[in-house]
């Protein structure tokens, strides 16, 4: 019995010497399982560098861009319904670059720095766009392995940089959240586990498709974009953020990304920023690129960038390079959109730009994108 007993406490020793060694992976395991539970929602949305490895995106050592005050707008009693409704979390309304309108609910506030989820998508956009303005990469019409090697024997070997930033890669990949097994959950425990995200798309080898012959939309191919500009450039996504967009628009606060076990930034959804530093960003878009007196994107980019250009279904909301276009848009009106109600409208025409951002559990709902957008396009014309 004593000779059992000594057994026992040796493997729980080891057993609880495992536990710590692997405490930080233990915890962030748990973060991602509860990280969209209705008690943690919004806080967690507002605090993913509590729970995650991250890394920030220096805002540089320049002063911060003023946003003057415009004249106020104040939400009628059925748009503070909707902030109800859709879990909103805060609003950030300019018009004419002068701010009209910002509220914070959910006991968060304008220092937040809240995740994006897709909505990051659409810096990647941009980043691209630098590059090839730079000739760091050729063309879009290029390969996505003469930049990323790696995937030389993955389902990417096909796809041109053109097909990825449609949507268009033909890659297999399952974006159900609701399904513990889905490619997109299996990704957030790579994430939680500190295992490689270039590892994890190297993995992937199966095609629905040819690339470029129809449009689905598969988050992973901003990953591939990420590789893409990074074995372009040779420098990480923060770094080349940083450079070359964050800190010529004088953000309030450095933003930071959530990273994998490498230090490689979850560029499809892991940006966190200010909200009105959002706003900044699509200011700066709205303007063809200009901010503070300097060209920061190429403007024939942008113009390129935010107009349906993949193939998607008559009738059904509409896709750029990374950006999306509503189904029954008016010229010049585009958006960057997340999960659970990020979004950056822009809408050339009354030249106003909203950030939004929520923590809404029932965003997939019917009906839900379309009282957004209803809501969006009311405090465009107020």
């Amino acid at each position: 019995m004593k000779r059992f007993i000594r057994i026992v406490i040796v493997v729980l020793l080891g057993v609880g010497a495992v536990a710590l060694y692997h405490q930080d992976r233990i915890a962030r395991l748990l973060a991602v399982n509860s990280l969209f539970d209705a008690d943690r929602i919004t806080h967690n949305f507002s605090n993913m560098d509590a729970a995650f490895l991250h890394e920030e995106v220096s805002r540089g050592d320049g002063p911060v861009s003023e946003l003057p005050k415009g004249a106020p707008l104040s939400l009628t009693p059925e748009q503070q319904d909707w902030v109800e409704q859709a879990d909103v979390t805060a609003i950030v309304v300019l018009q004419n670059g002068k701010l009209r309108h910002e509220s914070y609910y959910k006991n968060t506030t304008a220092e937040d720095r809240r995740i994006s989820w897709s909505v990051a998508k659409s810096f990647i956009s941009v980043l691209m766009g630098i590059a090839l303005d730079e000739g760091a990469i050729d063309s879009i019409d290029d390969p996505v392995t003469k930049y990323a090697p790696s995937l030389m024997d993955s389902a990417y070997a096909g796809a041109s940089i053109e097909d990825v930033l449609l949507m268009s890669s033909g890659v297999t990949f399952d974006e159900d959240y609701l399904d513990p097994s889905s490619d997109i959950n299996k990704m957030g425990r790579v994430l939680a586990l500190g295992r490689s995200m270039d590892a994890f798309t190297a993995d992937l080898t199966e095609t629905f498709q040819p690339a470029g012959s129809a449009w689905q939309y598969v988050s992973i191919d901003t990953h591939v974009l990420g590789m893409v500009l990074r074995g372009a450039t040779g420098k990480s996504i923060p770094a080349l953020l940083s450079e070359k967009v964050i800190a010529p628009l004088g953000l309030e606060a450095s933003p930071y990304y959530v990273t994998d076990g490498y230090g490689t930034a979850f560029v499809l959804g892991g940006l966190n920023m200010r909200t009105r530093d959002y706003a900044r960003f699509g200011q700066m878009v709205l303007q063809d690129g200009r901010y503070n007196g300097r060209q920061i994107v190429p403007a024939e980019w942008l113009r390129q960038s935010t107009v349906p250009l993949a193939k998607t279904k008559a009738g059904a909301i509409q896709y750029g390079y990374q950006w999306w276009i509503p189904a029954d848009a008016q010229e010049g009106e585009f958006m960057a959109r997340g999960i659970y109600g990020q979004y950056i409208y822009i809408n050339r025409n009354t030249q106003t730009v909203i950030a939004l951002n929520g923590a809404h559990r029932g965003f997939r709902e019917e009906g839900v994108f379309d009282r957004n957008m209803a809501v969006l396009r009311q405090l465009a014309t107020q």
